[in-house]
C-alpha cells in the first residue's frame, strides 16, 4: 500500500524509487493488492461535477432584470385586457428561457468530452501474467504495456522500452511526436519536457514501453485539467452586461416618470386615481421596448449565419457581438497561425544555401539557389543529401481524394516531400540501393541510420539527426569537387543561424564501407562520417495568417501567441507573423517566477509565450482581463479547454481540435485558420454596430410614445394614442423596421478603428442626445397633427389614426437616417446595400393601410379611415423629420 508521505515529482525520481514507493515489481501487483487499491483510490475515471436540474436551470433563466421588465410589460398589457399582446410578450420571455437552458446544458458536455478521452482498455502485468483489463480498473502501482496506436490509460512513469514516441499535442501543444526515455530529470523540468512520463489521453505514435501507474482518475494531468475546467465560471458578455445596465436604467426611469405622471394627473389636473393608474400603465407599456429581445436575437442570429458562410460556427448567440469588442487575441501557434505540416524550407551545403518553395506534404514547389531553380542531378553535394534524406526514411505519401496524406513521422514526411520537389528518382534509387538494416531514432542517441548495399559489395550507411551529434562523429564534409576535412565551426554557425530563424535543424551524413555485412550496429556510426549538409525544417506560417494578423493590429487588436513549443522557435515564428520582435518570448518557467501583479505588467509588453501549460494559459488570460482587456483565445487541445472557457470568446479549431476544446468554446473555426478569426471579428463589429443602430432606432419611438401621454395629461386632452395603439407601434411598426438593421452590411473602415472601450455602455452622450432629439420630434409632429384634427372638428378616432400614422412615417424616415450614424443619408446610396430595408418599409406601409382602412381593425384599435389629403400631411411630417435629423447630423460632423 502507498506510504503516507507526500507524492514526489515522478519525473525527478529514478524508476526503481518509483517502483519501491508504490510497492510494485516487474511481476506487477497481485490481484488482491489491485482490488485493495481500487477500493482506496477509486476507479480510473474522471468525476462528474454536480449539475443543476433542467427545471432549476429553466427557472433561473427568469432571474434577470431585463426579463423582469418584459414580465412587467406583459402584466401591463394583461391589465389592459390585451390578451394577444400579453401572450406575445410572454412567448418571447419563454423562448429566451428555453434557449438559455439549452445553452447551459451544452456547457456541461465540455466536461464529458474530457472524461471520454480516457482509454477504454489497457494491457497490464498482474501476478507476473499479461492481462487486458478495463482501463477504469487500473490502480497506482500497476505495470502497463504500451505499443504503437495505444491511448495511454493513466499517468505513467516510464520504466523501459524501445523507440517510444508519443503524440502529446492535445495535452502540451507540442506540434511533433515526442521521443521518450527513462532517466530521471531535474525537478524543475516543465511538463512539456517530461521525457520519462506518459500522460493519460496521449497517443503512442511508435515504439513500445513499460510504465508504472503513478496516478489515476482525478489525480492525473487530465483529471487536473478537468477540475480546472469545472472551476472556471461562465463569462458575462459585454453585450449582456450592457443590456443589464440599460435595463436597470430603463426600469428606474420608467417607474420614476410613471409615478410623477400619476401624481401630476391626480393632484394638478384633478383626474381620478383609476384613470391615472391606467395612464401610468400605458406610459410603462410605451416606454418598454417589447420587441428589443427579438431584435437582439435576430440580429445575433443573422451574424451567426454570415459567420457560418465564412467557416466560423458560433455555439452561443451573445458571443457573436463579443468578438466585436475583443482587444486581445491569444492564438495557438500550431495549425492556427501555422500549417501544422512540417516543411523543408532551407538546405545548406558547403558551397550553397538553397531556398525551398511550397508548403506542406504536397510535392509542389522547387529548390532555388539565388532565385535560379535547381534539381537532382545538377549539384553533387545536393544529390547526395537528397538521396540520404529520401532513403533514411520510413514515411510514405499518398494522394487520396485530391490531397496528399502523410503516413509516418512529420519530419520524415517533410524530407520525402523535399526529395519529390527536387525530382529525385526515388523508385530507381530504392531498387539500386535496397535497405538491409536500420537503427531507429531514439532520444538517447538522437539520430537514425539505415544500411544499404549497391549490388557490388559496397555498404552505404545513411544518417540523419541532431547537428551536434553528427558533427561529433563526422571527420569530413562533402565538397562540390570531392571530399574535404570537416569545418566544424562553419557548420555550427550555419545550424545556429537556421535555429535563430525558427527552423528545426537536421544534419545529413553518410559513410561508405567495402565489406558486405548485412547488419548495422552503433560502432558503424560512431566515427568517420561524411557530412553532406543541413536541412532546416519548419511548420511554416500560413500566408493568409500574416495578413490577418496585420488586419487585426490595424483594428487596434493585439495578437499574442501562446504555444507549447520551444521559446526560440515560438519567437522566430512570431517575428515572421508580425507578433512580437522575433527575439523575446516568455517561457512557462518565466511565468512561474512572476506573481500576478508582475505578470499583468509583463503581458502589456510581451506578445509571445512558450512552453505554456494549462495553468499558464489561465494565468495569462486572467492577467489580460485584470488589465481591462476583452480576450479571445484559440486552441485545439484538451489542455486549451480551461483557457477557452475562461476567455471572453473561446475559439476552437474544428478540423484538428479535440472535442473537449470544441465543447468549451463559444466558436469553432472549421478550417483551423487564423484568417477566419479575423473575418469573424469584423463580423462581430458589424453585429454590434447593427444592434446599436436598432436600439437607437427603437428607443426614440418609445420615448415619443411616453412623452405624448405626458403631454396629453399636461394639456388636459384625451390620449392621442391609446395603449393598444402603442402596442401596435411597438410590436408591429418598430419591430418590422428594426429588423432591417440585422441585414445592414459592414460599414466602410470598420477594421481601421480601435475596439470600443471594454467597459463602455450602450448609452453615451451622442446616444442620449439623439434619443432626446428624435423623441421630441416623435411627440411634437404627431401631437400637432392630432390637435389640428381635433380643432378641425374631426373625430377622436380619426385624430388618433393621423397621430399613429404620423409617428410611423417619422419612423420610416428615421430608418434611413439611422442606417448611417455619422455620414449623410442625403444620397442615392441610402437606398442601396440593404434590400431588406426597402422590403420592411413596403410591408409596414401595407400594415398601416390595413390599420387605417380595415373595419375590423377599426373596432380593435379605435381608428378611422383618413382622407387622401391627410396622407399628404402624414408624409410631410416624415420628410420634415428626415431633414431635421440630417441637419442635426451635419452640425455634429462639423
Amino acid at each position: 500500500m502507498k506510504p503516507a508521505t507526500p507524492a514526489p515529482h515522478w519525473h525527478a525520481q529514478d524508476s526503481t524509487e518509483a517502483m519501491r514507493y508504490w510497492q510494485s515489481s516487474d511481476d506487477g501487483l497481485s490481484r488482491q493488492a489491485a482490488a485493495q487499491r481500487l477500493q482506496r483510490y477509486g476507479r480510473n475515471s474522471l468525476p462528474q461535477a454536480a449539475t443543476k436540474s433542467p427545471w432549476l436551470c429553466f427557472v433561473l433563466q427568469f432571474h434577470n432584470l431585463l426579463i423582469y421588465v418584459l414580465l412587467a410589460a406583459a402584466l401591463g398589457t394583461l391589465l389592459l385586457a390585451d390578451y394577444v399582446d400579453s401572450a406575445v410578450i410572454f412567448g418571447v420571455v419563454l423562448i429566451n428561457a428555453v434557449i438559455g437552458t439549452i445553452q447551459e446544458g451544452r456547457a456541461e458536455s465540455a466536461l464529458a468530452a474530457i472524461r471520454n478521452m480516457l482509454a477504454l482498455q489497457a494491457t497490464v502485468i498482474r501476478d507476473g501474467e499479461r492481462h487486458d483489463v478495463d482501463a477504469s480498473m487500473l490502480v497506482p502501482g500497476d505495470i502497463v504495456l504500451l505499443q504503437s496506436g495505444d491511448k495511454v490509460p493513466a499517468d505513467l512513469r516510464l520504466l523501459d522500452g524501445r523507440s517510444l514516441r508519443l503524440d502529446e499535442a492535445a495535452l502540451t501543444g507540442e506540434s511533433l511526436p515526442v521521443s521518450k526515455d527513462f532517466a530521471a530529470l531535474p525537478a524543475a523540468t516543465p511538463l512539456a519536457e517530461h521525457r520519462n512520463m506518459a500522460y493519460a489521453g496521449t497517443l503512442v505514435s511508435s515504439g513500445q514501453a513499460r510504465g508504472l501507474v503513478i496516478a489515476t482518475g482525478r489525480d492525473t494531468e487530465l483529471g487536473r485539467i478537468n477540475a480546472m475546467l469545472d472551476q472556471v465560471g461562465d463569462n458575462v458578455t459585454p453585450l449582456m452586461r450592457q443590456l443589464d445596465q440599460f435595463a436597470r436604467w430603463l426600469t428606474g426611469a420608467t417607474l420614476l416618470v410613471a409615478g410623477l405622471t400619476l401624481l401630476l394627473g391626480v393632484y394638478w389636473r384633478g383626474y381620478g386615481w383609476q384613470d391615472m393608474f391606467m395612464a401610468g400603465v400605458g406610459l410603462a407599456v410605451a416606454a418598454i421596448p417589447e420587441g428589443l429581445p427579438a431584435i437582439v436575437t435576430i440580429t445575433l442570429a443573422i451574424g451567426i449565419e454570415r459567420m457560418a458562410r465564412q467557416r466560423a460556427i458560433m455555439r452561443k448567440l451573445p458571443a457573436v457581438e463579443t468578438l466585436g469588442a475583443v482587444t486581445v487575441i491569444c492564438s495557438d501557434k500550431t495549425g492556427t497561425l501555422t500549417c501544422n505540416e512540417m516543411t523543408a524550407g532551407r538546405i545548406v551545403t558547403r558551397e550553397r544555401q538553397l531556398r525551398v518553395s511550397g508548403v506542406g506534404y504536397a510535392p509542389e514547389g522547387g529548390l532555388f539557389h539565388d532565385d535560379a531553380p535547381l534539381h537532382y542531378g545538377q549539384h553533387a553535394p545536393l544529390d547526395a543529401l537528397l538521396r540520404a534524406a529520401a532513403l533514411c526514411n520510413d514515411a510514405s505519401l499518398q494522394h487520396v481524394a485530391g490531397q496528399w496524406q502523410l503516413s509516418g513521422d512529420p519530419t520524415e514526411g517533410a524530407l520525402l516531400t523535399l526529395a519529390h520537389k527536387a525530382q529525385l528518382p526515388l523508385a530507381s534509387l530504392l531498387h539500386s540501393l535496397p535497405r538491409q538494416d536500420a537503427i531507429p531514432f531514439e532520444s538517447e542517441h538522437r539520430f537514425m541510420a539505415t544500411l544499404h548495399h549497391d549490388h557490388d559489395g559496397h555498404r552505404l550507411i545513411l544518417l540523419k539527426g541532431a547537428p551536434e551529434v553528427l558533427l561529433a562523429r563526422a571527420s569530413h564534409q562533402q565538397h562540390e569537387h570531392g571530399i574535404a576535412d570537416l569545418e566544424a565551426a562553419f557548420w555550427q554557425q550555419q545550424a545556429q543561424a537556421l535555429a535563430a530563424d525558427g527552423y528545426r535543424v537536421l544534419a545529413i551524413a553518410e559513410r561508405r564501407q567495402a565489406h558486405c555485412s548485412s547488419e548495422l550496429d552503433f560502432a558503424d556510426t560512431e566515427a568517420q562520417l561524411l557530412l553532406l549538409g543541413l536541412v532546416g525544417l519548419i511548420d511554416p506560417p500560413r500566408e493568409e495568417a500574416a495578413q490577418a494578423v496585420a488586419l487585426c493590429q490595424s483594428a487596434g487588436i493585439r495578437i499574442k501567441m501562446i504555444t507549447g513549443d520551444h521559446a526560440g522557435t515560438a519567437a522566430a515564428i512570431g517575428g515572421r507573423l508580425g507578433i512580437g520582435d522575433g527575439r523575446r518570448a516568455l517561457s512557462g518557467s518565466d511565468i512561474d517566477a512572476l506573481d500576478d501583479a508582475a505578470l499583468a505588467q509583463a503581458v502589456r509588453d510581451i506578445d509571445v509565450f512558450a512552453r505554456a501549460s494549462p495553468e499558464h494559459k489561465l494565468r495569462l488570460i486572467a492577467a489580460l482581463k485584470h488589465n481591462g482587456e476583452v480576450v479571445a483565445m484559440t486552441g485545439d487541445g484538451v489542455n486549451d479547454a480551461p483557457a477557452l472557457k475562461q476567455a471572453d470568446v473561446g475559439v476552437a479549431m474544428g478540423g484538428k481540435g479535440t472535442e473537449a476544446a470544441k465543447e468549451a468554446a463559444e466558436m469553432v473555426i472549421t478550417d483551423d485558420n487564423f484568417a477566419t478569426l479575423a473575418l469573424a471579428v469584423r463580423e462581430g463589429r458589424t453585429v454590434y454596430d447593427n444592434l446599436k443602430k436598432a436600439i437607437l432606432f427603437i428607443l426614440p419611438t418609445n420615448v415619443g410614445q411616453a412623452l405624448i401621454i405626458i403631454a396629453a395629461i399636461l394639456f388636459g386632452v384625451a390620449l392621442p394614442i391609446s395603449p393598444v395603439q402603442i402596442l401596435w407601434v411597438n410590436m408591429v411598426s418598430a419591430v418590422t423596421l428594426a429588423l432591417a438593421f440585422a441585414f445592414e452590411p459592414t460599414e466602410h473602415g470598420v477594421m481601421r478603428r480601435p475596439p470600443r472601450p471594454p467597459r463602455a455602455g450602450l448609452i453615451d452622450a451622442l446616444f442620449v442626445w439623439r434619443l432626446a432629439f428624435v423623441g421630441v420630434l416623435m411627440v411634437t409632429l404627431p401631437f400637432a397633427l392630432y390637435l389640428w384634427a381635433l380643432d378641425g372638428g374631426h373625430s377622436q378616432a380619426l385624430a388618433s389614426t393621423l397621430a399613429v400614422n404620423s409617428m410611423v412615417a417619422i419612423e420610416i424616415a428615421y430608418l434611413f437616417n439611422s442606417r448611417h450614424q455619422h455620414s449623410s443619408a442625403l444620397t442615392l446610396r441610402v437606398l442601396g446595400g440593404n434590400r431588406i430595408a426597402l422590403w420592411c418599409v413596403a410591408i409596414l406601409i401595407v400594415l398601416q393601410l390595413a390599420f387605417s382602412y380595415l373595419p375590423w381593425l377599426h373596432t380593435l384599435f379605435g381608428t378611422a379611415s383618413p382622407a387622401l389629403a391627410h396622407w399628404g400631411l402624414i408624409a410631410a411630417s416624415g420628410v420634415l423629420a428626415f431633414l431635421l435629423i440630417e441637419a442635426e447630423k451635419a452640425l455634429l460632423r462639423r
